[in-house]
């Protein structure tokens, strides 16, 4: 009688699961199975580094212009924009009818969909690490409340009805992270190679775990953002490894090593946990709770924002200057959507088969070139946004890309 109620009890949770995952399935966009079109093309005269977000038709991302746009997801016509006085690396967040993004200018910006300032906090002051250091932290809302980190070395949490200060904490290093959430608590990474859990109430520190550190980087600075899943915080560094943390007391499950470079997209989709490769060039997806690798892929180039996903694809945008449609359990390309600066440049770096040149070392000397070479190729540093018929994504090139199912 006992095993027979086990059973019937087992039975239901795996009805109840696969509920869950149907019904996750269903609310996710169509697959754009077919190469979507360029629907319209949306060109700044300065880089974009922060992902695009897709809101009740209106896309909104910010540039290294300093200004923050809305832009018509049908069309591209600018709907409005405001000018902040620092480059916007930022992704936004975006709540009811509120706009929130952090600038160079060491200010919090909250906006509302109209376009006009609600608020700004000021920080003490936003810098940079160094040349490798692309986003700024982007916001996380959560029970009125934006939580985000400054380049100043604090992590910040302001109320979101008029911008008031509710607590701040100073690490030893830039923040620059968006901070993840779970079990009431906030975790986010610093420079200073350390991962942080604060209490969400009144900041109060839980625990800080330290990373290992590399020869190359032997602070080992956290610059990936975390993710919260089933009592793990899931983060990459700049010492080669991604941690597996556990979340109320902050010893480490797993780490997972890797030889080439960064890995520091990690994306949780499906209950898998998608990470994406820099020098290490691949995609893969892990179980998060042993980090066993179920699917990998080779990229041909960097990759630094997190893939988009629909029901049965994800879209991944490299720093070459291409977006690729995968299937996302075998991670096998189905199509890919070039940017006007790749199509125009790539000859000057690339043999036909898209390896570099043999004389590449002559034409780019250092790693700050390196980056201006991916701004012309028009890379993509950003995660592309999905939403019915669309995806759009942002472009080092100074541009923003529409494009639309043909399906």
């Amino acid at each position: 009688m006992i095993s027979m109620f086990k059973h019937s009890i087992l039975f239901v949770l795996l009805i109840m699961a696969m509920t869950c995952k149907a019904q996750e399935k269903a609310s996710l966009p169509p697959d754009l199975r077919q190469m979507p079109g360029l629907a319209w093309k949306h060109s700044l005269n300065a880089p974009v580094y922060a992902s695009p977000v897709i809101s009740e038709s209106t896309v909104y991302f910010g540039g290294l212009d300093s200004v923050f746009y809305a832009l018509d997801l049908v069309t591209g016509k600018v709907k409005w924009t405001y000018k902040t006085k620092g480059e916007i690396r930022s992704t936004c967040a975006v709540r009811d009818q509120m706009v929130c993004f952090a600038s160079g200018d060491g200010k919090l910006y909250c906006l509302d969909k109209s376009g006009k300032l609600l608020w700004s906090f000021k920080t003490q002051s936003d810098k940079k690490e160094d040349f490798a250091d692309y986003f700024q932290s982007s916001p996380v809302f959560h029970k009125n409340t934006f939580y985000f980190g400054s380049g100043d070395g604090f992590v910040y949490a302001v109320n979101a009805s008029d911008g008031s200060l509710k607590w701040k904490y100073l690490t030893g290093g830039v923040v620059h992270a968006r901070p993840a959430i779970g079990n009431g608590n906030l975790y986010i990474g610093s420079f200073d190679g350390f991962v942080y859990a604060f209490a969400l109430a009144d900041g109060k520190l839980k625990w800080k775990f330290k990373t290992v550190g590399h020869r190359f980087f032997p602070r080992g600075e956290v610059q990936g953002n975390p993710v919260f899943f089933n009592g793990l915080v899931l983060v990459g560094a700049r010492d080669y490894n991604v941690y597996a943390i556990d979340a109320e007391n902050g010893y480490c499950h797993w780490n997972k090593a890797f030889l080439k470079g960064w890995v520091l997209s990690a994306t949780l989709h499906d209950s898998l946990l998608y990470l994406a490769g820099a020098d290490e060039r691949m995609i893969s997806a892990v179980d998060p709770v042993t980090g066993q690798t179920i699917m990998k892929k080779d990229m041909e180039f960097l990759q630094f924002g997190n893939p988009a996903f629909s029901q049965n694809m994800m879209y991944a945008g490299l720093t070459n200057g291409k977006v690729y449609g995968l299937d996302k359990k075998t991670g096998d390309k189905v199509w890919t959507f070039t940017t006007e600066g790749y199509q125009k440049n790539r000859m000057k770096y690339f043999k036909e088969d898209d390896s570099y040149r043999d004389d590449i070392y002559k034409i780019i000397t250092s790693n700050e070139q390196f980056v201006e070479v991916e701004q012309e190729l028009g890379g993509i540093f950003s995660s592309p946004a999905i939403v019915p018929g669309y995806l759009v994504f942002t472009s080092t090139e100074g541009s923003v890309y529409c494009l639309k199912s043909k399906e």
